[in-house]
């Protein structure tokens, strides 16, 4: 089954991120909004299916109530593109007050 998902680790705490609202957009159409349970994951692929559409897709992750305060992150931005349509795509975060990295992961 083909399938976007998604996790966030607070990698300056060593714990996963609760709480956190993430939103999968293609184009401009918002495909899902969901947050991320005790286990820094969403409860749901973000998208799955038999196959998914191709192309430029983002990840939008509400990052600023999650940090601390002043957070210096309000929300932080992952563009990625699907060229498999049977392909599993998992965009992991690792983040921390002030940084953040990804990847694609399995």
């Amino acid at each position: 089954m083909a399938r976007i998902s998604t996790h966030i680790l607070d990698i300056s705490r060593g714990v996963p991120a609760e709480g956190v609202v993430v939103q999968l957009f293609r184009g401009l159409e918002m495909l899902c909004v969901t947050k991320t349970n005790a286990d820094g994951r969403t409860d749901h692929p973000l998208l799955q299916g038999d196959t998914i559409p191709t192309g430029g897709y983002e990840l939008q992750f509400r990052v600023g109530d999650y940090l601390p305060q002043p957070a210096f992150f309000e929300m932080i931005s992952i563009s990625f593109v699907v060229s498999d349509e049977r392909g599993n795509y998992h965009v992991p975060m690792l983040l921390a007050p002030h940084g953040y990295s990804t990847y694609r992961g399995s």
